[in-house]
């Protein structure tokens, strides 16, 4: 076996153990080998730097709940104290979300193989800069959402121009891009004109076609079909 499917090998493994650090680290060397991933290999990569950075921010997010409490209580030792792993926990983020980024800007959109894979790198870096700008403020916070709206859009355009309403590439894109608008931007109007529009296109498709072989785009459309429900409620 060639040392490139030894890496993505065992990126496999590490993904079925839960082991997401070594699923990252695998597909980062695989990158650097042979940068032209299959679907198979561009999931492996997302599943791991999703999973790694989610537990990040779940934990960011109750340290900056548990530092608000104790501001309002008046405790400021338990301020100061949270608020250092605060800061320790946003500088963790933002250097593994630069890192993933840096992969992709060097390695992974310059051989994508196709406007399928373009679109995924698009989405990909959209969402780690969208990552940034959740935990940002000032300058720091616009500067990681111009990027963000910079990649989503690029990744739009080549999606509406080059792939089918129905692909899931595509409609995880359009997701992802409405949550920015309503989460960073705060725009719940362009969030929802932007998740109806993608919902509107797709359903006659996935109407017309087999249940079974569009299950994940169908679950997608669900997905965009409820935040449109939670936006405007």
């Amino acid at each position: 076996m060639a040392e490139r499917q030894k890496i993505v090998y065992h990126a496999k493994l590490a993904e079925q153990d839960e082991l997401y650090a070594d699923v990252v680290d695998s597909m980062k060397k695989a990158a650097k080998l042979d940068p032209n991933f299959t679907a198979e290999e561009r999931d492996l990569l997302s599943i791991g730097c999703k999973n790694m950075i989610a537990e990040k921010r779940k934990s960011w997010r109750v340290l900056s709940s548990m530092e608000q409490k104790d501001e309002e209580k008046g405790n400021g030792a338990n301020v100061k104290r949270m608020a250092e792993s605060r800061r320790k926990l946003e500088s963790e983020i933002t250097n593994f979300c630069n890192d993933i980024v840096t992969l992709i800007d060097e390695y992974l959109l310059p051989f994508a193989s196709g406007f399928e894979s373009s679109v995924f790198y698009y989405k990909m870096k959209g969402d780690f800069y969208r990552y940034v700008a959740e935990i940002k403020i000032g300058d720091e916070e616009k500067e990681a959402a111009d990027h963000s709206m910079e990649a989503y859009e690029t990744g739009f355009k080549v999606a509406k121009a080059n792939l089918a309403p129905t692909n899931l590439v595509r409609l995880n894109l359009a997701l992802n891009f409405a949550v920015f608008y309503y989460a960073i931007l705060n725009l719940p109007e362009r969030a929802c004109c932007l998740a109806q529009q993608a919902c509107d296109e797709a359903k006659p498709g996935l109407e017309r076609s087999n249940e079974q072989s569009c299950k994940h785009s169908i679950s997608t459309l669900k997905l965009l079909e409820s935040n449109i429900k939670l936006w405007t409620s």
